[in-house]
């Protein structure tokens, strides 16, 4: 009961943030329309049937059951009917100068939004996940072993391009346009660059990877208090250092020592508040998951709170160079393998958003921004549907001083939404097909936020794609 009180916590949460960044954006065209004395139908939040409806000053306004995006119904601008039904055709068109102020409107108020979350984040931060690019195990036999590669090294760059982090590697070797990979590494102040093979994951729907095991720290998500953990006084946030003496390389190695440390008593040394604490633990035998076990799980990853945060122009620049990748990526599909179905729509979004939600809400508010800028710039393509083709229509007739045929302009909204409407559908099919499993193992997991400020001290641990408990 209380976890499923917990989830739906989560969803309102959700649902309220992504509802914003649509509210926002639907506002701007609002307020602008209502300054500029246009006729104003209908402000709605969601696509589909009504939820509940209300009227304010002549205007209707609706919640509607598909959280999927909004508009703001006005009969002078070009509408489509299979977004907002059927508009009165009765009112003359506004002036161009009036369509293209509407029109930009609503991407503005995105940036603006995105522009006051980046500034709280700034002034209040945001906790940074601590995985930064650090080699674990490699096996001499290995292709990277071979290579020289070895335990400790630090990646540095991708192809060329930096990295710190991890999360940094995954980005550069998804969107690389080979499927071999140059690596740089650094040993103790040696840099080395080698060639690596990449693999593929069905678990990240056929996405390429490096074959590289992490080296990490592990950290405890929960306890079970009546597990040997639990009753030597383990708790959620310690990071293991060492067990059975021997240092701890990362989740799997701690599985494997709890293993064979099975009915004995074992030293198990933690780190706590910046203190090393040493207590002795018997692992005992799980018959459910048929090895010993001491009672945690681990935490989905470890982050620092970093006062102040990124600055807002850092913030905007990550969004940016992300949104660069991914357009690269998706334009040399046939060398990157990043396809269309790759891309995450409505339900991938969400899902997104729910485990940042899950983690921390400042978390959430970062990815908030990305959304707003992505939103923006999305609605300023210059196809009939969106905002941009609204601006470029208006553009013509200013220029040309001739109005594009009416008629011409319905079809090819309609014609645009309706394509906007399958694409959204089909993004979505894969979301619900190969993501959401990853989804639900994320949102299963805790995840530890030291509100202490970022130090920069180098650490190494990662969001696994599943939580595993030991």
């Amino acid at each position: 009961m209380e976890s499923i009180l917990g989830y739906a916590v989560v969803a309102i949460k959700v649902l309220a943030l992504f509802g914003a960044a649509i509210f926002v954006h639907e506002f701007g065209h609002y307020w602008v329309a209502r300054r500029c004395k246009m006729v104003v139908l209908e402000f709605a939040i969601g696509f589909g049937p009504k939820i509940f409806s209300w009227m304010v000053d002549g205007v209707a306004w609706s919640l509607r059951w598909i959280p999927a995006g909004g508009f703001v119904k006005l009969p002078q601008m070009v509408t489509s009917e299979a977004i907002e039904g059927k508009s009165d055709g009765s009112v003359p068109p506004a002036e161009p100068w009036k369509r293209i102020c509407v029109a930009f409107a609503g991407p503005a108020m995105n940036v603006a939004f995105a522009l006051t979350i980046a500034l709280f984040l700034y002034f209040f931060g945001v906790p940074v996940l601590q995985n930064d690019a650090v080699i674990g195990r490699v096996t001499a036999e290995s292709p990277e072993g071979q290579v020289g590669i070895q335990a400790k090294d630090r990646i540095v760059a991708i192809n060329g391009q930096k990295v710190k982090s991890w999360q940094d590697v995954g980005i550069e070797v998804l969107t690389a346009r080979s499927n071999i990979i140059q690596v740089t590494f650094d040993r103790s102040g040696t840099s080395l660059t080698v060639p690596l093979p990449t693999k593929t994951s069905e678990t990240l729907g056929g996405m390429k990877y490096l074959d590289l095991e992490p080296l990490e720290r592990p950290v405890i998500g929960a306890v079970e208090p009546t597990m040997p953990a639990g009753k030597v006084g383990l708790k959620s946030g310690d990071q293991f250092v060492s067990f059975d003496g021997v240092h701890v390389i990362n989740q799997d190695h701690l599985i494997e020592l709890v293993r064979k440390g099975e009915g004995r008593s074992c030293e198990v040394v933690i780190e706590r508040d910046q203190q090393r604490l040493t207590y002795q633990i018997t692992p005992i035998y799980d018959s459910v998951n048929k090895r010993g076990r001491i009672g945690i799980s681990f935490a989905a990853g470890h982050y620092v709170l970093q006062r102040p945060g990124p600055t807002p122009m850092q913030q905007f620049n990550e969004v940016f160079s992300l949104l660069g990748k991914t357009v690269t990526a998706l334009w040399y599909s046939s060398e990157t393998g990043v396809k269309a179905s790759d891309m995450s729509g409505p339900v991938g979004i969400l899902g997104s958003l729910a485990v940042e939600v899950r983690t921390d809400f400042r978390r959430a508010l970062k990815f908030m921004v990305l959304l707003n800028l992505n939103l923006a710039i999305l609605n300023l393509l210059p196809l009939p549907v969106l905002d941009g083709g609204h601006i470029l229509m208006a553009l013509y007739e200013l220029i040309t001083r001739r109005r594009v045929s009416l008629r011409i302009q319905e079809v090819a909204t309609t014609v645009f939404a309706l394509a906007l409407i399958s694409f959204m559908l089909y993004v979505s099919f894969f979301d619900v097909t190969k993501r959401l499993p990853i989804f639900k193992a994320l949102l299963s997991q805790e995840s530890v936020v030291d509100p202490s400020r970022s130090s920069g001290t180098p650490s190494s641990n990662t969001v696994p794609a599943s939580a595993p408990t030991q």
